[in-house]
């Protein structure tokens, strides 16, 4: 194991003691790594964890800065690099197998790397990095630079990698992106070009983005303007505007998950909506490709969603989804079909194919690695089996020195081999665990769960672990469990501040004892439970929060206590405080963790809110309620954060752990270190919790969120604190070795106890299982269980009912009893006088509960009238802001008035007029003012505003509103006039609702008598009643109305009192009103009036006289004549009756005609008030469509301007960009002239030694020269391993491009070859050693000069691609520049254009327009706005034309009869034209030459051809002298050339018989070579490899005389070509004159035509 050295400061050692660790075990919560072909590693916690494959070895490497981040690996370097998570954090690059570090790397990042990733070749090494930098960086990890760097601010990626066939090329992806970044290079520059990729659409298919800076295809609008990019219509001026689109211009892309390269440098990327796309790595072209549906697909088919993992095989890719399947993608063409490889048990997260492609790494989501290994016979293999989750609690088994214990939380316990970590066995309780323990005096553990149960378990039998009893305790959680030293009792603290205390024996079913009660917050269990007492101490550690303290409850329990626990506690299970001594201690401050020490009653406590320790001591005497407890004694932790306190078996060490992720080892009576080592880092969390083995040598540390657990072992351990410890160990195992044989023995006998139990097959399986049946069997299971003490409370209760039922009947029989009585009385009491009566409360036996009960209704009642009260109020407080904004804000209430029957109304046209400021006195001032009109007619003006006397002198016309500033002002002056028309309307209005009320009123008063007189003609006639209805008085509806209320109202106590007051009073009213016999009389005589009126005529009635009862027969005179005075009397009454009754109607129909009459005149003033809001809502739409079109028009003017301002801000960032590229192609074309300067100068250097080579070595003989120069050339072949022909068909990678660092190599292989090739059993017969000897240094110089002349080459190729690439990139930023100014002028065409194309509104009267089919010309380009003045004035002239017209015809019919005579005339003229034109066209296809016309034109054309003739004959005596020169000059040239050719035939001749003759001698010395050839055979291949084909001279002079002769043929050959040239010359040369001289012939003849006339035929 390789550990680095720790830079934290920790406590110091006190002695030479000091702690390793020896193993490391944790999972993978990262990606796992191939560093070799058989070796695996991943990061876990501080630690990065090495597993060889083929022997489950185990090699950890510790991360000296805290916890791990991010971690890759380079294959073929075997060298892996992480990073850690400090603040700036470093990258570490540490060599595999010896994990030596190689380098380290520190870059400008903040906060945290999240990827990594190596180069397949090469010293490249790529980090990602998120908040707050977002940056890319290239690293060359051997030299530790930075070789480039790119910030992307808001990329988050989750994926990188290199191409394995091109180390320039590097893909990101996130969940919305892929990106490909290309490195380019040039000499020792690099940088980063980024390119992203265009995913598709979520169906997959493609859309076609619009260009968002320089839309094309955007529409032309011919009426409201140019159409505009989005950005501009948003208004964004700055880089937003580039990327902008709005919320119905986005679509949802796919998202990528994972992806892979290929060997043909493309990319595979899986998208979470289940498609595969294929994506050219040069062109970034995406295909999606096409699934293939099997025929016959199997019945247990998985719909196959998303893949979570890629890796590329030959013909495909291999995936995995969360489904625990591997599937198979065969690729062909643009399609793949689905295959099942592998079937997993859980959901697979990662897999990776090992670097020589014999074996997949497969990783599932928990933590689990599987390898899968091909062949013939392929097999899967579980390297790693991770735990369901991190470690909750750990402990030895007794006694801790080979076997220990695990659990997660999801209740897993793990058997574990303490050696190397290996498990040994696993059982599952299927529910959620808390905390464990195991028993010191057996081979049991208790675990504590979630729902309140503590399950016991026996590892007698280490390889199968199982349940032997279950203990439900309470509903509450088990936070604590915790065993006293000697295995006697097992205490167990829940959630509600409970501690149970259960005997620890399996022999007595692990019987629970009983349970005291401490306050609610547990921090820690501690006891203490020496060999030479016979009792056992607890204290229970909690916390005050409120308060800022901690409390200590310590009690004590004999040993002898399951034996008489019945006298210890109650019935309900409760220990009796007084037998167990509990007593209560407070301490001032905080602590998070606290131990009972073994000696001198001392406390330890680790203080939470400051890093030191105390130790305190507890007083000697009792004492009663809360003791403070004082610090005794106080030491600095050095520890930072919240940490724990233990104890050794003996006592004498204590162990601190903290956040910090220190273990401390320190002295129980001085407190100080004497041994520590960093297990874990505060980044995750530090220690949660730890273990030490009875003997001391053996410590577990589990950490909190890292998920590692360190198992430490002393490195120095002896002396005295060995023998301390030791000792008691021994001590305690033989006292305990009894107890724990029985303890044994019933453990290995005792059956297995059925309950919710699982192995690890069976676990899986379960996990696949629906989770419905597993909840009900868990339902069911808690149903039936209660918890124990539930089961005590509820026996003590039945036994206290058994106990005092007696009393309980006699109770209640007394009660029944007494109700009777009471009763009784009750009745009694309501047959008595109201004075003798007593109130119903005087009954009530329990008055205080009445009163209590009386006082709780009324609050109840106080809370709902409160409640009530309140919701009124919000109510009211609503109603008023509704008021407020929607009535009370507005300047004029909006109403309405009605007809008489009808329903049309005229409703006030200022309902949107809000309040506006010092109106009325604006009102006032108008009305002393003029009205002024504009001189602009209607249909110029746009509106009709002028009707209402609005004063538009103001407006400017429509034709001028050019600049904002003009049309700001009218539209505030439009909106004046809007309201200027609404306010003429609104008096309007006003008045006749005045007149209304006017009108009301009057009828009201007219129906008053209308009713008086319908009452004295007993008529049945209604009376119309106008009224003002809801819409005419609106306010109206803000006031509720008493009948509007449906709920009853409630009536306070004195308000009913007062009532019946007032009805008493009533009624004793119309008692004495009944007294008055006066007043009856009056009512029944003159009908309660002393004098009769007028209008009482009508109901006036003389009375019979008595007599007329009476038979006619029986009168007397006298009744006779008073018969007579009756009809008389009876008479007069009818006539005044009729005179009256036909005065009333005449009176009725005259009031109604009035009322008939008003109310129609002001029906009629109201239809035309009606088409007066009629037309002042039309004014109002016309002047508001204006105030729109001018609206609109600034608007785009703004859009127009931000356009404007966004190509300005454009051209300052491209015109920055281009000063950058500018600057980038100077310096790259510096560096490379300079670097090709050197590059020239090397190439030299080569050249200079090979030609100085002959040089020197002049000294030697010429032959030795030349053998050496052929070795000089030579060089020597580097063999190349050839690959396995199976590993080739495997990978498919296969043979990936060189780099660097293989140039190097390849380089190193060159220099050995050299070494051979410079043995000294390759040297030359003859040649001295010491010339051998430079010869090899001289050749060595020259293969080293060679690989650097490759090198630079190489080198400069590349540069000069870096140069050409920014050179492209210059003249693209060129074209977007040029591509702005392009637009920017055609921006500034078209704002000058829209200025001056106006929108104008004009006003045309009904009828006067047109159009066909009611087709809306849009297009009025053709078309004019001219006055209606000029239309009518050109109206008269074209009348005044129709007169004459007519005038025409009068005098036309008068000459009608000349009408014959003109048409004989006419066809004779007629005749005579076609004549005419028949001549005109001979003429004119008569052939007419120049020279003709010249002829007829020229009036001395003799002359002129004379002297034309002249001129000719001039030219062509000069040809003819110039042709005839040319012909000596040529002559004289032929024969000079053969006097030539004649002397070259002698040259021949003579050369010919030397050479006859030297054929001869070369023949001899042929012969004489071939005798010799026997004697000098002994030259060997050397010397024939310096000769040619041909045998050489032997001599000089032959030599010579050969040479000779080569040059005199070559001689001959070179004159006799240059003779051939110039003849061929001469050719071209006479050949050209012959054509200039045939064209000038055809000339003459063609001059000597023209002085001749041609006649055509006609």
């Amino acid at each position: 194991m390789a550990q680095g050295r720790e830079r934290d400061e920790g406590p110091h050692s006190a002695g030479g003691a000091s702690l390793s660790v020896r193993w490391v075990q944790g999972f993978p919560k990262q990606n796992v790594h191939f560093v070799n072909d058989n070796t695996i590693c991943y990061p876990c916690g501080n630690y990065v964890i090495f597993i060889n494959i083929e022997t489950k070895k185990k090699t950890v490497l510790q991360c000296s800065n805290g916890i791990v981040g991010v971690m890759a690996t380079n294959i073929r370097c075997e060298v892996v690099a992480f990073s850690d998570r400090k603040l700036k954090p470093l990258i570490y690059i540490y060599s595999f197998p010896g994990l030596t570090r190689r380098t380290k790397l520190k870059g400008n990042i903040l906060l945290d790397y999240t990827l990594l990733s190596f180069s397949y070749c090469g010293t490249y090494l790529a980090s990602y990095s998120s908040l707050p930098e977002f940056e890319l960086a290239l690293w060359n990890w051997e030299s530790s630079i930075i070789l480039c760097r790119k910030s992307q601010p808001g990329m988050d990626v989750n994926q990188m990698s290199f191409n394995p066939m091109n180390w320039r090329q590097l893909c990101l992806s996130s969940p919305s992106t892929v990106s490909v970044w290309t490195i380019e290079r040039s000499n020792q520059e690099h940088c980063f070009r980024a390119r992203s990729v265009k995913l598709p659409l979520e169906d997959g298919s493609f859309f076609n983005e619009t260009d968002v800076v320089f839309p094309q295809s955007l529409p032309k609008d011919l009426i409201y303007g140019p159409v505009l990019p989005l950005s501009s219509i948003a208004g964004l001026v700055g880089e937003e505007a580039e990327t902008f689109r709005p919320k119905d211009d986005l679509y949802p892309l796919l998202h990528p998950t994972m992806h892979c390269w290929t060997p043909t440098s493309d990319l595979y990327i899986g998208c979470e909506e289940g498609h595969l796309l294929m994506i050219n790595g040069n062109t970034l072209q995406v295909t999606v490709l096409n699934k293939i549906e099997e025929e016959s697909p199997l019945e247990d088919r998985r719909n196959f969603i998303s893949p979570v993992t890629l890796v590329y095989q030959k013909e495909g890719v291999l995936a995995s989804g969360i489904d625990g399947f591997v599937y198979s993608f065969i690729i062909k063409d643009r399609s793949y079909m689905i295959e099942d490889f592998l079937e997993i048990e859980r959901p697979v997260e990662h897999m990776a194919f090992s670097p020589n492609y014999t074996m997949l790494l497969i990783q599932t989501d928990k933590g689990s690695v599987y390898i899968y290994t091909f062949g013939k016979e392929p097999t899967l293999n579980k390297v790693l089996d991770a735990c369901d989750g991190k470690f909750q609690a750990i402990d030895f088994i007794t006694p801790g020195t080979q076997y220990f214990m695990t659990l997660t939380h999801s209740g897993e316990i793990c058997v574990w081999w303490l050696e190397d970590c290996a498990c040994v066995s696993k059982i599952y309780l299927n529910t959620l665990a808390m905390v464990l323990a195991c028993c010191p005096s057996s081979l049991s553990a208790a675990v504590g769960t979630e729902d309140g149960s503590v399950y016991f378990i026996s590892v007698y039998d280490k390889e199968s672990p199982q349940v032997v009893h279950k203990a439900f305790l309470s509903e509450s959680s088990v936070q604590h469990v915790v065993y006293d030293q000697q295995g006697i009792f097992l205490l167990v603290g829940t959630s509600e501040g409970k501690v149970f205390i259960i005997n620890a024996n399996s022999s007595s079913s692990f019987q629970i004892i009983g349970f005291t009660e401490v306050a609610k917050d547990i921090l820690q269990i501690s006891t203490v439970s020496l060999l030479e007492t016979d009792i056992v101490k607890v204290m229970v550690l909690s916390s005050l929060p409120e308060a800022g303290r901690s409390r200590l409850e310590m009690f004590t329990l004999p040993t002898l206590l399951p034996q008489v626990s019945t006298t210890f506690a109650d019935e309900r299970g409760r220990l009796k405080d007084e037998i167990i001594h509990k007593y209560l201690y407070e301490l001032e401050h905080a602590l998070s963790s606290a131990v009972l020490g073994f000696q001198s009653n001392q406390i330890y406590g680790f203080c939470s809110q400051v890093p030191y320790i105390c130790s305190y001591l507890l007083p000697e005497e009792e004492h009663t309620g809360i003791y403070i407890l004082k610090p005794y004694k106080k030491v600095q932790s050095r520890q930072y954060g919240p940490g724990l306190l233990y104890l050794s078996s003996h006592g004498l060490w204590l162990i601190t752990i903290a956040k910090c992720g220190i273990l401390c080892i320190r002295d129980v009576y001085t407190l100080e270190t004497f041994a520590w080592c960093r297990s874990h880092s505060h980044q995750g969390h530090g220690i949660q919790s730890m273990r030490i083995s009875m003997d001391g040598q053996n410590i577990l540390v589990n950490g909190r969120d890292d998920g590692t657990l360190v198992y430490l072992k002393w490195k120095r351990f002896g002396g005295h604190l060995a023998s301390e410890i030791l000792d008691y160990y021994q001590k305690l195992l033989i006292s305990l070795s009894s107890a724990m044989d029985k303890e044994n023995h019933y453990l290995s006998t005792t059956p297995k106890v059925s309950v919710d139990l699982g192995s690890d097959s069976e676990h899986t399986k379960q996990k696949a299982s629906t989770d419905l049946s597993q909840d009900e069997l868990v339902l069911t299971d808690v149903k039936k269980e209660i918890p124990w003490i539930q089961q005590k409370s509820q026996e003590a209760i039945k036994k206290e009912v058994n106990l005092f039922s007696k009393k309980r009947k006699e109770i209640k029989q007394g009660i029944k009893s007494l109700s009777k009585t009471i009763l009784n009385m009750m009745e009694e009491n309501d047959k008595l006088e109201n004075i003798a009566k007593l109130d119903q409360q005087e009954f009530g036996l329990d008055l205080e509960e009445l009163e209590r009960l009386h006082d709780e209704s009324q609050e109840e009642v106080a809370k709902i009238i409160k409640d009530v009260e309140m919701h009124n109020l919000a109510k009211s407080y609503l109603a008023e802001l509704i008021k407020e904004e929607c009535w009370n804000s507005m300047a004029v209430k909006g109403q309405a008035l009605k007809l008489r029957k009808e329903i049309v109304e005229a409703q006030s046209g200022v309902k949107l007029i809000k309040q506006r400021h010092e109106e009325d006195d604006e009102e006032e001032e108008e009305e002393d003012k003029t009205v002024k009109y504009s001189n602009l007619p209607n249909y110029l003006l746009g509106s009709l505003s002028t009707d209402f006397g609005v004063d538009t002198s103001l407006l400017s016309s429509q034709l001028e509103l050019h600049s904002r500033e003009e049309k700001i002002n009218q539209i505030i002056l439009l909106k004046d006039i809007i309201y200027k028309v609404k306010t003429v309307f609104n008096n309007e209005f006003d008045a006749a609702y005045k007149q209304k009320e006017f009108e009301i009123a009057r009828v009201k008063e007219r129906n008053v008598r209308i009713r008086e007189i319908i009452l004295d003609l007993e008529l049945e006639e209604a009376v119309w009643q106008p009224e003002f209805e809801d819409c005419e008085k609106p306010e109206r509806m803000l006031v509720v109305q008493d009948e509007e209320i449906t709920a009853h109202k409630h009536i306070k106590p004195w308000h009913k009192a007062k009532e019946l007051m007032v009805n008493h009073e009533k009624e004793h009213w119309l008692l004495i009103q009944d007294a008055s016999t006066r007043l009856r009389a009056l009512m029944d005589m003159m009908g309660g009036v002393l004098e009769v009126k007028k209008e009482d005529i009508l109901r006036m009635v003389i009375p019979q006289p008595a007599f007329m009862a009476k038979p006619d027969a029986v009168w007397t005179e006298e009744e006779r004549k008073q018969f007579k005075d009756y009809e008389k009397k009876v008479k007069e009454l009818n006539e005044e009756r009729d005179k009256y009754r036909k005065s009333l109607e005449a009176e009725l129909k005259k009031l109604q005609n009035s009322i008939q009459e008003s109310t129609q005149a002001f029906d009629e003033h109201l239809k035309r008030l009606f088409e007066r809001r009629v037309k002042a809502e039309m004014v109002t739409n016309q002047e508001e469509l204006k105030i729109s079109n001018l609206a609109f028009s600034l608007l785009l003017d703004e859009e127009l301007s931000s356009r404007e301002k966004f190509l300005n801000n454009y051209l300052t960032r491209k015109q920055h960009e281009k000063s950058q590229t500018s600057e980038a192609v100077r310096k790259s074309r510096e560096d490379l002239d300079v670097y090709k300067e050197h590059y020239d100068n090397l190439l030299a250097e080569d050249k200079v030694m090979d030609r100085s080579f002959k040089k020197e070595f002049s000294e030697i003989p010429g032959h030795q020269v030349d053998i050496l120069y052929k070795l000089f050339k030579r060089r020597p072949r580097i063999s190349k391993q050839k690959t396995h022909s199976e590993t080739t068909s495997v990978v498919p990678f296969g043979e990936l491009p060189g780099s660097g660092k293989l140039n190097k190599d390849a380089f190193a292989q060159l220099m050995k070859a050299m070494d051979e090739l410079d043995n000294i059993s390759n040297m030359p017969e003859g040649l001295d050693p010491l010339v051998w000897n430079h010869f090899c240094m001289t050749r060595r110089a020259k293969v080293e000069n060679e690989q650097k002349v490759k090198q630079k080459a190489a080198d400069l190729l590349e540069m000069a691609t870096f140069l050409q690439k920014r050179v492209e990139e210059e003249e693209k930023v060129q074209q977007e520049i040029e591509r702005v100014f392009h637009e920017l002028i055609l921006l500034q065409e078209e704002k000058v254009r829209f200025q001056l194309n106006l929108t104008i509104q004009i006003l045309l009267k009904q009828g006067q327009v047109e159009l066909e089919n009611f087709q809306l010309v849009l297009e009025y380009s053709d078309a004019i706005l001219i006055n209606k003045n000029i239309i009518e004035d050109l109206n008269s002239v074209i009348r005044t034309q129709g007169q004459k017209k007519v005038a025409s015809m009068m005098e036309s019919k008068d000459v009608h009869k000349r009408i014959l005579q003109i048409e004989w005339e006419h066809k004779k003229m007629e005749m005579e034209r076609e004549d005419l034109n028949q001549k005109a066209w001979d003429i004119q296809m008569l052939f007419f030459s120049r020279d003709r016309q010249k002829y007829l034109n020229e009036p001395n054309y003799e002359a002129l051809i004379s002297i034309q003739i002249g001129i000719m004959e001039q030219t062509i005596a000069v040809l003819d002298k110039t042709h005839k020169k040319n012909v000596e000059n040529c002559k004289k040239l032929l024969k000079k050339l053969g006097k030539f050719s004649n002397q070259k035939d002698i040259a021949n001749y003579a050369l010919s018989c030397n050479l006859r003759e030297e054929l001869v001698a070369v023949s001899e010395r042929k012969d004489i070579c071939n005798a010799m050839e026997s004697r000098f055979c002994h030259v060997g291949q050397a010397g024939l490899e310096l000769l040619s084909s041909s045998d050489p001279p032997t001599s000089a002079n032959q030599t010579a005389g050969i040479t000779g002769s080569k040059l005199t043929c070559e001689k001959i050959v070179k004159e006799r070509y240059e003779n051939m040239m110039q003849q061929q010359k001469l050719t071209n040369i006479s050949k050209q004159q012959a054509e200039q001289i045939s064209i000038l012939q055809t000339e003459v003849e063609r001059l000597r035509m023209k002085t001749f006339p041609a006649l055509v035929p006609m």
